[in-house]
């Protein structure tokens, strides 16, 4: 599934560089419940076809230790924005809960962003918050594994619910892997609403790739938020959410 994905990821960059003599920077953000490691069988692949990669942390997860209590959408926003710092010709990808954060990236620094690219993530509309959005997707399995901590200011997943949510047609290694592996999550980055505007985020180019068997983010969700978002370009993957 890797190599398939790279695939993608090689015919969605290759069509916007025809004309250019260097390659774009592709920025990857990870989702919920995750952290940067989440890109590490990709990014080799990638680097070895000769794109520059960023891998962003966002605060509070992997070794970060900031507060959930101080984190907020902005800080997983400003995160990116500072990995990005000056480069310019950039592509944002962004995986699940991460399709929030790239798209308010895009709001506040449209002239550095070239594309957008939606790996079974969440495409927003000016106003709405991931609750908006995952509160409406009947599908989703979440709901009935969440856990919330309002006293430590964090959203977890059942540990019964992690291998079905996120994995479940993964191999036995990678089920193990995940069931052992996923943290929570600090709240507030889901109730907060994007800001976007027609004038920045709306004219960037947005590429929606779908998970097929996905137990997070329905199919049936994915393609009403790429429909909704204007996704010019659109892959699918028989993949649960994470591929």
């Amino acid at each position: 599934m890797k190599n398939l994905l790279i695939t993608v990821f090689a015919s969605f960059v290759g069509i916007t560089t025809v004309a250019q003599t260097k390659k774009p920077t592709l920025v990857l953000v990870h989702g919920a419940w995750s952290d940067a490691s989440a890109w590490k069988a990709v990014t080799p692949l990638l680097e070895a076809e000769g794109y520059t990669t960023i891998v962003v942390n966002l605060p509070g997860h992997g070794n970060d230790t900031t507060p959930f209590t101080s984190i907020t959408l902005q800080s997983y926003v400003d995160a990116v924005k500072k990995e990005i710092g000056s480069t310019k010709n950039v592509i944002l990808v962004g995986h699940s809960m991460a399709g929030m954060v790239i798209s308010q990236v895009a709001e506040e620094m449209p002239k550095n962003i070239k594309k957008l690219v939606y790996l079974s993530a969440y495409l927003p509309s000016d106003g709405q918050s991931l609750l908006d959005l995952a509160k409406t997707d009947s599908e989703s399995h979440v709901g009935k594994f969440l856990q919330i901590d309002k006293e430590n200011a964090s959203a977890g997943i059942g540990k019964e619910g992690v291998v079905d949510i996120f994995v479940a047609d993964g191999t036995e290694s990678v089920k193990k892997q995940f069931s052992n592996g996923v943290k929570a999550d600090p709240l507030a980055p889901f109730a907060t609403p994007v800001k976007l505007t027609n004038q920045n985020f709306g004219t960037k180019e947005k590429v929606y790739i779908y998970t097929k068997n996905d137990h997070a983010i329905s199919y049936a969700k994915q393609l009403e938020m790429a429909k909704a978002g204007k996704a010019k370009t659109e892959y699918t993957l028989l993949s649960s959410h994470t591929p």
